[in-house]
């Protein structure tokens, strides 16, 4: 016979389920054109709401129960923000005439600080303003602080750092070429922390979907889009999804593997990364995460 728990069980319960509530925030203002915006672009709205929630901040909550397969979130092609957006920009002529030819990340990069400066004459407006204004990745941190960071930690926040500098400093160039696009100097408008903010943006919430290759751009992969809304999902090393572009559809769809209760946070799993990754890659480190690692200097001679 099962045991039953009782008034104080049913009152732990509670307390815990409340504890993971997230405030719902689809009344804000950025929310709610957030949300024509993407209705626009043909968007059909799964039952997910943008909310405030203890521990990890601003995330999506599901209005409903979820369960195994379910689709979390299915966000139509025109919604994506990819290096075909940039191409049939008005950056796009200057692009196809610069050599080398820019990456396709310094494309992505160059369009964000681009359509941000354009302010409300953006047609990315709506994505933009729910985007943060600043990042806690460890490239953004003051020296002085990089140097309390522990090895061999510290050494890669230096050689990130190192590299997204010599990156904006190979780049002025290109930016200098766009200078008839812009009544403002183009030195004002991609400044380093314009740039810095850009790289950001999309090293931390671009998904993987790999790209039809630009000849106007370098041969590196071009495998990072934007997807608004669906950025909004945050990490938890505990859960797995299913997510890949459609061709069918012609959406970027993804699957829940688990289950997740109604009012709770829906999560999704960002790769099997150790605490040091997540904090070098994304400015944050998971609780009780299964693939943390502690690395120990000289194990590699043993």
């Amino acid at each position: 016979m099962q045991k039953r728990r009782g008034r104080t069980g049913r009152v732990r319960r509670r307390r815990r389920s409340c504890d993971s509530r997230g405030v719902n925030e689809s009344h804000r203002p950025e929310f709610i054109e957030l949300k024509k915006w993407l209705k626009d672009r043909k968007f059909e709205d799964t039952g997910l709401v943008p909310a405030c929630f203890p521990g990890t901040g601003r995330g999506l909550m599901s209005r409903t129960s979820l369960q195994e397969g379910q689709m979390i979130i299915s966000l139509p092609e025109s919604c994506l923000l990819t290096t075909d957006t940039v191409i049939r920009s008005s950056l796009g002529p200057y692009i196809q005439k610069w050599k080398p030819p820019p990456s396709p990340l310094l494309a992505l990069c160059t369009f964000l600080v681009s359509e941000k400066h354009a302010g409300d004459q953006s047609l990315w407006k709506s994505y933009l303003d729910i985007l943060p204004t600043s990042y806690t990745c460890p490239v953004c941190l003051e020296p002085e602080v990089v140097d309390l960071l522990p090895e061999p930690l510290r050494t890669k926040v230096e050689e990130q750092r190192t590299h997204v500098q010599d990156f904006f400093t190979s780049s002025r160039a290109f930016f200098a070429s766009l200078q008839p696009l812009f009544v403002e100097s183009v030195d004002s408008i991609f400044s380093y922390s314009a740039f810095l903010w850009a790289w950001c943006t999309v090293n931390t919430r671009a998904v993987y979907l790999r790209s039809v290759r630009q000849e106007c751009l370098s041969v590196e992969p071009d495998t990072c889009a934007l997807a608004p809304y669906l950025d909004l999902l945050n990490h938890s090393p505990h859960v797995q999804v299913k997510a890949t572009f459609n061709e069918k559809t012609g959406c970027y769809e993804i699957r829940t593997t688990s289950r997740c209760r109604k009012h709770e946070e829906v999560f999704i799993c960002y790769g099997p990364h150790d605490n040091q990754r997540l904090l070098l890659e994304y400015g944050f480190v998971s609780d009780c995460n299964p693939h943390a690692c502690v690395p120990v200097p000289g194990a590699s001679s043993l």
